[in-house]
């Protein structure tokens, strides 16, 4: 929850910044936005490949594991596609492009801004910063109502780090694993869908 708040009120800074002209134009051109890419990848990478207790008990997951993420892909684009029947100003690829943010929002905002324009960017990182912070503050409830699964569903790739500790309060110490596992899974697919559902 605390992360969350970070980042949007850095988020408000930069809209504060922006408006009121406090960083040169210069510093702004649209390269900057992949190359800061680049970077937040590499360490994604690094995080992933340097976890080597994570990577032990990788090898010893079920199979099944990986229907858990695949509901929650399958789950998420079809509901936003549901949704854009109803949103007249943004087309239904586009809207599953915000979609398949799956809550990474630093990533996913960045390559819709790029291939789409900086408002359909901002709703970007807008709804996946909201499904974090919903995925924070509903986890009992979701835990309570669908099942151990349901908190790390709504999660989507938070749900390996930073949503991981309400999931294993409320879901349990038996789902740490399928958690991280399913937030490695749906990490990696933000940059595929994303650009698929932007070139669409």
């Amino acid at each position: 929850m605390k992360g969350s708040l970070i980042i949007l009120a850095f988020f408000a800074v930069g809209v504060l910044s922006g408006l009121w002209d406090i960083i040169p134009s210069d510093l702004l051109k649209d390269e900057w936005n992949t190359y800061v890419l680049y970077v937040l990848m590499f360490f994604v990478g690094i995080t992933i490949g340097y976890d080597r207790e994570l990577l032990l008990s990788l090898k010893k997951v079920n199979l099944n594991i990986v229907l858990v993420p695949l509901g929650t892909i399958v789950g998420t684009l079809l509901g936003t596609l549901i949704l854009s029947l109803v949103m007249q100003d943004w087309s239904a690829s586009e809207s599953m492009a915000v979609g398949s943010g799956f809550g990474y929002y630093s990533l996913s905002s960045i390559f819709i801004t790029q291939y789409k324009g900086v408002a359909l960017g901002t709703i970007a990182l807008m709804s996946n910063l909201m499904r974090e912070l919903i995925a924070l503050l509903t986890a009992p409830l979701s835990r309570r109502w669908f099942g151990p699964l349901a908190p790390i569903s709504v999660a989507g790739a938070t749900s390996m780090d930073t949503a991981l500790p309400i999931i294993t309060q409320y879901a349990g110490k038996n789902y740490v694993v399928i958690a991280i596992v399913h937030g490695i899974i749906v990490d990696l697919s933000v940059p595929f869908l994303v650009t698929f559902f932007c070139y669409l």
